[in-house]
Parts: C-alpha cells; sequence; structure tokens
C-alpha cells in the first residue's frame, strides 16, 4: 500500500560488525543449533577468550560446551581428535597458530589422514581456529603465517577470512563440514568493524567453502590476497584508480581447496597477475598461484610475468620499523603493479 503511494521503503540496514563479534555470533549460532557443536581451548571460558572471541558463550552454554584446557596444545587437539572420531563436532581454539607446531602431530597425522586411512569409514569433523600470521610487535615465534603449511597437506581444508562476513559464514561451513579445517584468522582485524548484509545477519548465512570473492572490477590487473592484505589491496586499488590503474581485486577466502578458476578468469580480463600474502616467498601461497596459472589455460593470456608481494624472507623481527618493513604495504602493492604494467 505505502509503495502504491509512492513512499519508498527503505531495505533493511547493512549493519558494523568487527570480526571479532562475527566469530562470536557465529560459534553462538551453531553451539545452539546443534549439540554436538563444542569449543575447547585455552582460556575460551571462564576468561571468555584470550581476544574475546567467546564471550559469554561459557555462562550461556556451561562447561560441558565451552571449556578451558591445560597449556598443552598436543594434549587438547588429540582429545578434540578423538571426541570428532566418535560423533561430536569440536571447535579447537589455538592462542596462536604458532602454538600448533605443539600439535602438528594431531592435526596433520590424526585428523587430515584419518579419513583417507579408514576408506572413508572414519570423518574427523573438527576444526581448528585461532590467530595466523603478524600481530604487531610478538616478534618471531608469534608472528608466522601458515597458509602455506597446512595448505600443503591433502586431507585438510583452510580458509582465510577477512571480513566480518567471512569470519561469520566461513566458521559456521567450517563447523558443519564434515572433514577438519583449519581457520586461520588475523589478531589484526579482530577490533575492526566491516559491513554485515542483511543476509549476513541471518543464522542459516554460510559461506561455501572453496569459493573465492572479488571484492572490486577491475581492467588492468588481477590483485590476489587472503586475510588482512586484502584490505591493503583495496587500498592500493584506490591510490592507483587516481592514476588511471583500475585493479581488480580477489579475495581469495580459501586456501585449500583453492579457486583457481576465479583468478583465471579474472587474468584472462586483465592480463596482468599480482598476488600478495603476510607468508614467506618460498613455496608460499602466491608461488602457487602463479604455478597453477602458468599450468593452466589463463598464462597464455599473460601480458607479463606475475608478480608476487609477500613478507620479508626473515624471521619476524621485534623492532617496529624492521616489523613494518618486514610485512607488505601498500607502497609495495603499488610499486608491484606498475613493475607488471612495465609504467
Amino acid at each position: 500500500l505505502q509503495q502504491r503511494r509512492g513512499l519508498r521503503l527503505s531495505a533493511p540496514a547493512a549493519i558494523q560488525v568487527t570480526v571479532r563479534d562475527a566469530l562470536n555470533q557465529a560459534l553462538d549460532e551453531e553451539l545452539e543449533r546443534d549439540e554436538r557443536v563444542f569449543l575447547l581451548g585455552e582460556e575460551v571460558a571462564q576468561y571468555d577468550g584470550a581476544y574475546k572471541i567467546s564471550r559469554g558463550l561459557w555462562k550461556k552454554y556451561g562447561d560441558k560446551r565451552v571449556i578451558d584446557t591445560p597449556i598443552s596444545e598436543m594434549g587438547f587437539a588429540g582429545i578434540a581428535v578423538g571426541a570428532a572420531m566418535a560423533g561430536l563436532r569440536p571447535v579447537c581454539e589455538f592462542m596462536t597458530f604458532n602454538f600448533s607446531m605443539q600439535a602438528i602431530d594431531q592435526v596433520i597425522n590424526s585428523a587430515a589422514k584419518t579419513c583417507y586411512m579408514s576408506a572413508g569409514s572414519i570423518a574427523v569433523p573438527i576444526v581448528f581456529r585461532g590467530p595466523n600470521g603478524a600481530s604487531a610487535g610478538v616478534a618471531a615465534q608469534h608472528s608466522q603465517c601458515f597458509a602455506a603449511w597446512y595448505g600443503h597437506c591433502p586431507g585438510l581444508k583452510v580458509v582465510s577470512p577477512w571480513s566480518s562476513e567471512d569470519a561469520k559464514g566461513l566458521l559456521k561451513a567450517a563447523i558443519r563440514d564434515d572433514n577438519p579445517v583449519v581457520m586461520l584468522e588475523s589478531e589484526l582485524l579482530y577490533g575492526v568493524p566491516f559491513e554485515m548484509s542483511e543476509q549476513a545477519q541471518s543464522k542459516e548465512f554460510v559461506i561455501p567453502i572453496g569459493k573465492a570473492k572479488i571484492e572490486r572490477q577491475g581492467t588492468h590487473v588481477t590483485l590476489v590476497a587472503h586475510s588482512r592484505p586484502v584490505g591493503h589491496c583495496l587500498e592500493a586499488a584506490a591510490v592507483l584508480s587516481k592514476e588511471g590503474v583500475e585493479c581488480e581485486v580477489i579475495n581469495l577466502r580459501t586456501i585449500r581447496p583453492m579457486d583457481i578458476e576465479t583468478v583465471e578468469a579474472s587474468v584472462v580480463k586483465t592480463n596482468h597477475l599480482v598476488t600478495v600474502e603476510g607468508g614467506w616467498p618460498q613455496f608460499g601461497v602466491g608461488a602457487e598461484i602463479c604455478a597453477r596459472i602458468m599450468e593452466g589455460p589463463a598464462f597464455n593470456y599473460l601480458d607479463a610475468p606475475a608478480v608476487r608481494v609477500t613478507g620479508a624472507d626473515v624471521p619476524m623481527p621485534y623492532a617496529k620499523i624492521l616489523e613494518d618493513n618486514s610485512i607488505p604495504q601498500v607502497k609495495d602493492i603499488v610499486f608491484a603493479v606498475k613493475k607488471a604494467l612495465n609504467i
């Protein structure tokens, strides 16, 4: 009736939600939806999580669903894997993925390989999640990106969100997946607000694992990134647009399985490729993307060699000025694009 009278009805507005709150929503909704889901890790319960991702969940769901563990990653990751084999759906939080090295036998030899080794008779529906890559001022032992490590292993799915919608949709998809999923979050993004659409606010909002998203359309060069560098790519694209260079920015979202088809289609259109990541260059995510493009049909459309922008090939320094120069910055992406375009 209002429309007939010529009144314009406004659509339900998108809201600003931090990545922290998006992850909290996803955990809350999945704990409520499926009684097999439980969360365990260091300080996730009574302390509300080291990063407050699990704020309020212990009070709401109790000791059996949100479990504080001792400081023993090998121990609680092993308990979680066993629980998954027995039919539960654990979410195992590592305070940082650098500490997942203590549990890598459980993640790789137990979780990733069991379905294959049992000829499909034993599923391991588990999520390993927590902050990955560089934070701020925490030096080498707390700053490594493990996307290439875990992306290397058959049997695992590996996701790496950037925005709040990514975080919520991918975590819900990971919890519902019957395979072990490694979810690599960014500590530096936890407090960052992103616009969340009405669709993403739904309890049934899920982002398919293995599908990239084009965050910005462009015609001159393809920028591919995951996690925090997606934001840097968008900033660089805005700078370059003022100079007449239009970048297509692809948010990879999933490291394994990798959506190379979306990257190929973009390269066919732009004829240039730049990959951006916070991890080290050797055997990295960007190296894999470049190899896949070279081996596939999009190679014939490249007008110049692909360029990788990566973290520096050193353990992360502690000093801030050195740390800043060890992580890809907007200026590094702008330089790489101009190199690819020979301008």
